[in-house]
Formats: C-alpha cells, sequence, structure tokens
C-alpha cells in the first residue's frame, strides 16, 4: 500500500528535524600549541574552550577528543611532545583550547614529621627515578601512578603514602625541552596523619 502524499511529506519533516549524529560532526584538526598560553591575553584564555585529559591522554602524539563547547578535536603534535595542564592548543580556525589536567588516581608520598628525616624524599626519589617511574616532583611531596609494590617499598622508607584523585605533572626528563618539563601547579593538601599504611 503506497504512502499517501500527506503521511510522505510528514515523514520527510520529522527527519529533517532529528539530531545530526555525533559521527557525521565534522573534527577540527590541531597541530599548534602555545606553551602555557605565553602572550596571550587573560581574557582570550577565559573565553577559551577547555578539554580536560589525564595523563595518559596528554602524553600521546596523536589523539581526538571533546572541548567543553562539544566540538570534536583531533589532535596530531610531533612525537615525544606532552601536553600539560594550562597550555593552549589553537584549532584549524584560529579558535582557542586551554588544556586542563584531569584528576586521576595517584599515590602520594610525603615525609613523615614524626618518623622521618629531611632525606627521605629526595631518596625516594632517586630511588624512583632509577626505576625509569614517571614521576611528579615538588617541593613536600611526590606523585606517581598507583602500583602497589612500589607503595609497599616507599612505605618501609618510613614516607607516608596515599592514595588520591589529583592532576598528575611528572617529570619531563633531563633532556626534555625546558617548556615541556614545565607543569601546572597544584593546590597544595598539608594535611595528613603519622601513619604510613593510610
Amino acid at each position: 500500500m503506497g504512502v499517501t502524499p500527506t503521511k510522505r511529506h510528514h515523514s520527510a519533516r520529522l527527519a529533517h528535524c532529528q539530531p545530526a549524529s555525533t559521527s557525521n560532526r565534522r573534527m577540527l584538526s590541531i597541530n599548534k600549541l602555545i606553551r602555557q598560553g605565553r602572550g596571550l591575553a587573560p581574557a582570550l584564555l577565559r573565553r577559551a574552550a577547555t578539554v580536560e585529559l589525564d595523563w595518559d591522554t596528554r602524553s600521546k602524539s596523536r589523539f581526538d577528543t571533546i572541548d567543553s563547547s562539544g566540538r570534536h578535536l583531533g589532535i596530531f603534535m610531533p612525537r615525544g611532545q606532552v601536553l600539560r595542564g594550562g597550555d593552549v592548543l589553537v584549532t584549524e580556525d584560529g579558535s582557542l583550547v586551554r588544556v586542563l589536567a584531569a584528576p586521576q588516581p595517584v599515590l602520594r608520598v610525603m615525609a613523615c614529621g614524626e618518623h622521618g628525616t629531611a632525606l627521605d624524599l629526595p631518596r625516594a626519589a632517586y630511588h624512583l627515578g632509577n626505576r625509569h617511574i614517571a614521576l611528579e616532583v615538588q617541593a613536600d611531596r611526590l606523585q606517581l601512578e598507583p602500583d602497589p609494590v612500589l607503595a609497599g617499598m616507599l612505605r618501609a622508607m618510613h614516607l607516608v603514602v596515599t592514595e588520591v584523585n589529583a592532576p598528575f605533572e611528572p617529570e619531563g626528563g633531563a633532556y626534555a625541552h625546558a617548556d615541556t618539563a614545565a607543569g601546572a601547579h597544584h593546590g597544595r593538601d598539608h594535611g595528613h596523619g603519622h601513619s604510613h599504611d593510610h
């Protein structure tokens, strides 16, 4: 049985009103990076879209993601270059996208004021560095990705090890470009107990 003109017109109008599939959305290409938004006016940065990425994603040279405006982005960086929280991406149409370091599970390692010494934290950084562990180094703490074996080793060294969700900005290495190694500064939480088994 054929479709009457009225029904055919109604069906066509309904199809036209359906939202476009996200798979058909055009992907914006990005291959330009401004480290920490240097030289950009604060007003431009405030208006820019954002994209929140964990360390595993930010350490890749090619990936795609969705920004806070809902745009599909294709990131194409030189191999070996990583993104840091505070970096600014420039899309092919000239718009800006601020990179945010997404909170992720990390081990936070801090010296114990009751049982430890001033050398405990740098000694731990030395041992972790010998194991080629991705490590964030700050004045009062170390952060690394969760690893129960390393957590046990650090607690045996009289360090306070806590599992937290926090942005992760590991060191870029001695031979990394200076602006690649510069990570974002995070808020510091000084509250901790003295047990080594948090």
